[in-house]
């Protein structure tokens, strides 16, 4: 009895402990904190942020660039050039030559050029692309929360169950505790063996040893939990929902209608990155075609050897086209549209392998949560059945008429029940979240 009240008491004393700052927090709550603090979520945002920036980065490929440059040249030795005599002195023999200096000390050339794209094929297509790549971002980003999402539930649900149990076996040790004192009254009175009483102390004692061990594991799920949330590991918190508010039957509708692969954010993946694929072969066919760009410059030079005193300024400007024509290039266009092409038909190939992988999770999804209600009817008609026995054998017991080995029996039948219970109702939720998830709700 000593090692009972001291295991018991023990017990209290960890639930008080856990219990101390402790944060209560839903289902609900839960999701939106992983949405706003789940790292592969954050990772996702930087990522659709990326994408925004691909577009600024390839529209400014066609927007006007003007550019300005300084050049100053100081020459240490000028430049010297070998005249014929006879272009200086008509009098003078051939074949003798004269060393000129041409040129000054300082060059100073100041310039502004401005160029244009008019036409180009791949930059047309590429920026339709990277606006496209932006959507597939997004359309990521859609997927990782709706995969966090059951993956909070995933996590959130064996925290509910395992309270649940929790709460079951306080309510069987009060239970048996009362039944306890009611046979040590007997025992007194020399109705009953000192056994009976014993065997009731040794179920308090499974009791309370269970109701530590599930106390230990509720730590090690919360744990899981608070890592998939995001959630700071060294502060606690518990599980405030209860599984019947989360029971929802499943529709008819949703275990008869035809399977909409649309609805799941993986296949509206896979689908933008085809359109991509398809964008990748057109730009790299766009190799073929020509492009024009426009251009025009202005350039001022000063010389002179005393540039800053007395500079000699002259000037030029320009204004052109360029017209780029692709004529051979040892067949690396050829190349990366063939590879662009098997790219395309893997990511062909891929949507194929998903929508038949949905139909297959879907088919099993639905089969599972079928079975799933059919064991959660059965083990509620078990419970009620051990409810009515147990009481039943109570009765008989204090008239006399029955044994302790009769309710010990009978009080074991209603745990297995209570908890074959327990446990198929967190099966029937964990089928309606898979059925849920494989219909891409």
């Amino acid at each position: 009895m000593k090692y009972l009240l001291t295991t018991f008491l023990s017990c209290v004393i960890f639930i008080q402990l856990n219990a101390q700052e402790t944060n209560e927090i839903s289902l609900a709550e839960a999701i939106d904190y992983a949405m706003k603090n789940n790292i592969s979520i954050k990772n996702s945002i930087l990522n659709v942020e990326d994408a925004s920036q691909q577009i600024v980065e390839q529209r400014s490929i066609g927007v006007p660039r003007l550019n300005m440059s300084v050049d100053w040249n100081y020459a240490l030795a000028l430049p010297v050039s070998l005249i014929p005599n006879e272009f200086l002195d008509p009098t003078a023999p051939p074949g003798g030559f004269t060393k000129i200096k041409f040129g000054t000390r300082n060059n100073l050339t100041a310039g502004l050029e401005a160029r244009t794209l008019l036409f180009d094929f791949t930059y047309l297509t590429g920026l339709k692309a990277a606006k496209q790549f932006k959507v597939f971002s997004g359309e990521q980003l859609k997927q990782q929360r709706f995969d966090i999402k059951y993956q909070i539930i995933e996590a959130y649900l064996p925290a509910l169950i395992i309270q649940e149990n929790i709460e079951t076996i306080k309510k069987n040790i009060s239970n048996i505790e009362k039944l306890r004192k009611e046979t040590k009254a007997l025992y007194d009175e020399g109705f009953v063996e000192q056994l009976d009483v014993d065997r009731l102390d040794l179920t308090l004692t499974n009791l309370a040893t269970e109701l530590e061990n599930l106390n230990r594991q509720a730590s090690l799920i919360y744990n899981v939990l608070k890592f998939q949330m995001g959630y700071p590991m060294d502060q606690n918190i518990v599980a405030v929902d209860n599984m019947d508010n989360l029971f929802e039957l499943a529709t008819d509708e949703e275990l008869t209608a035809d399977i909409k692969y649309e609805q799941k954010p993986e296949y509206r993946v896979l689908k933008l990155s085809k359109e991509l694929n398809e964008m990748n072969v057109t730009i790299n066919k766009a190799g073929y075609y020509p492009s024009l760009s426009a251009f025009a410059s202005y350039q001022a030079v000063a010389q002179g050897d005393d540039i800053i005193n007395d500079p000699i300024w002259t000037n030029n400007s320009f204004v052109g086209l360029s017209l780029k024509v692709p004529i051979f290039d040892g067949l690396e266009k050829k190349a990366k549209v063939s590879r662009a092409r098997l790219n395309l038909g893997n990511v062909v190939n891929k949507q194929i392998e998903l929508e038949r992988a949905i139909t297959l999770e879907v088919q099993n999804a639905r089969t599972d949560y079928i079975s799933a209600i059919e064991r959660w009817q059965s083990q509620q008609k078990n419970v009620e059945l051990a409810e009515r026995i147990y009481e039943t054998t109570q009765i008989k017991y204090r008239e006399g008429v029955g044994s302790s080995i009769e309710i010990n029996q009978a009080e074991q039948s209603l745990f297995d029940s209570q908890s074959n219970y327990i446990q198929a109702r967190y099966n029937l939720l964990v089928a309606k979240m898979a059925l849920d998830k494989a219909l891409g709700k």
